[in-house]
């Protein structure tokens, strides 16, 4: 299935919590663990761009609006 969607996560914003990794139905995000931000936290990012359909349960579900989610034109 062809990508829908792009995710874009502030790696400054974001502070590890892992929600969005969780509530992800394709399991395109995953939390950074070999590296960290300015405030010593691991951060979340897309692994698989080619599995993301822009649902964005990800950007709703995050606590500190770190997540930006676009949609791709058909």
């Amino acid at each position: 299935m062809p990508s829908k969607g792009y995710v874009e996560i502030s790696v400054e914003s974001c502070k590890g919590c892992n929600f969005c990794v969780i509530h992800c139905p394709t399991e395109c995000l995953a939390l950074n663990t070999s590296d960290t931000n300015s405030y010593g936290l691991y951060y979340a990012y897309l692994t698989d761009e080619e599995k993301c359909i822009a649902c964005q349960n990800c950007a709703v579900i995050c606590p500190d609006a770190a997540i930006t989610v676009y949609k791709k034109a058909a």
